[in-house]
């Protein structure tokens, strides 16, 4: 049975770059939208053209750099922004504007000082403007997360009407749990006249660290697009991590859900993404951190070195890593040591590998990681006699 199309909406060049202290010129972000390319996204995000004439030149340069992936560009429900979106975009071969309005309560009473029926009726102006310019309209629910159901199928259904082709759902403030976010995209499949002619959108924010299990939720209830970034970086506490939501889909092939990208290279896209906006990756970031494929607890390194599935659900080299590491600590145990020391030419016995364990303890408890080079004094200051070092 084939599976089902999961497109991948990397907006890393727009909602990515918001973060304080990201800011990426046009020929950053050109080499970047090359490689999201390479990578195999659907649809760049490549940014807000209204916001800034920087911003109006990148989304330009992408438009005409960009040969398979569709291009999109963000706008308020404004002609104007819209007018702009369109302007920057006609270069593509694959344009699409992205436009849209808050839909929660808050925002409609806060935010624009209105009433549900006018944001319906500004909602279908936009879509319909943007549809005068492109085919391919993305409509984006602001805070769809906090947004009454019946509401949200209302306006979605009003804007499928207006020409809208893909229907984002942002959990924009991270606050919907996964039951929740997925109970959300079920009861628009179900309850929207229509709903088959757009693709549903996820857009997740990790404001309380669900922005992956939302996303993956949403998908499992029919949505066919997750909108993602790189590394997981976004306003506040990030966005969707493209890594995370690809591999899951990879690792759990029953879902019958798959993507068009090359995971293995992910690592130097994430590497890559990390040096050009100066955001560190953490090392215990799932997929591309340093420490997603290292070992250090004896017990782990023991399991490993025998049979690497015994603690790895994936291997490295699926994303782009060379391989796995052993890291000698004070936790390590002996097949660790012993494993390393024949990686740099120590064949140990088990006498010898006793001897030479109690040395490496102390060298281990006062460095706290053991580096090769200091394999060699652990094996000299044991005293024991090697025959041949290769």
């Amino acid at each position: 049975m084939s599976k089902d199309k999961v497109q991948i909406f990397d907006t890393t060049l727009r909602d990515g770059e918001q973060v304080p202290g990201c800011k990426l010129d046009t020929t950053q972000k050109l080499v970047i939208a090359e490689r999201l390319e390479a990578l195999g996204v659907d649809i760049i995000e490549a940014g807000f053209p209204i916001s800034s004439p920087g911003d109006f030149k990148s989304v330009d340069a992408i438009a005409k750099l960009v040969k398979n992936a569709t291009v999109c560009g963000l706008t308020r429900a404004v002609e104007k922004d819209i007018e702009v979106a369109a302007e920057a975009l006609k270069h593509a071969k694959r344009p699409r504007i992205h436009t849209g309005i808050g839909t929660s309560e808050s925002h409609i009473k806060y935010k624009f000082n209105t009433t549900q029926d006018v944001i319906i009726e500004r909602a279908v102006k936009a879509v319909k403007y943007a549809k005068s310019f492109v085919e391919d309209v993305e409509f984006f629910a602001e805070d769809a997360g906090r947004t009454d159901n019946e509401y949200l199928a209302r306006v979605c259904e009003a804007v499928i009407k207006a020409g809208a082709t893909v229907l984002n759902i942002p959990d924009t403030t991270g606050y919907c749990l996964p039951e929740e976010y997925g109970a959300k995209i079920k009861f628009l499949k179900e309850n929207v006249t229509g709903i088959d002619k757009a693709i549903l959108s996820c857009h997740c924010h990790n404001d309380l660290g669900m922005a992956t299990a939302n996303s993956i939720a949403g998908v499992i209830q029919g949505a066919r697009q997750i909108e993602c970034t790189i590394n997981g970086i976004g306003e506040r506490a990030g966005n969707t991590s493209l890594e995370e939501v690809v591999m899951i889909l990879k690792q759990h092939p029953y879902l019958d859900l798959d993507t068009s990208i090359n995971t293995r290279l992910l690592y130097s896209t994430s590497q890559m993404v990390s040096q050009k906006m100066g955001m560190p990756v953490q090392p215990n970031k799932a997929i591309v951190g340093s420490n997603a494929f290292a070992h250090s607890s004896g017990i782990h390194q023991d399991g490993v070195i025998k049979q690497r599935e015994t603690y790895e659900i994936m291997a490295p080299e699926e994303v782009g890593v060379d391989q796995s590491s052993i890291i000698l600590t004070a936790r390590s145990g002996r097949a660790a040591l012993a494993y390393r020391a024949k990686n740099v030419g120590y064949e140990l016995t088990k006498v010898q590998l006793d001897s030479v364990y109690q040395e490496f303890l102390k060298f281990a408890d006062v460095k706290k990681e053991i580096l090769d080079t200091d394999i060699h004094q652990i094996v000299e200051a044991s005293n024991i006699q090697i025959e041949s070092v290769v």
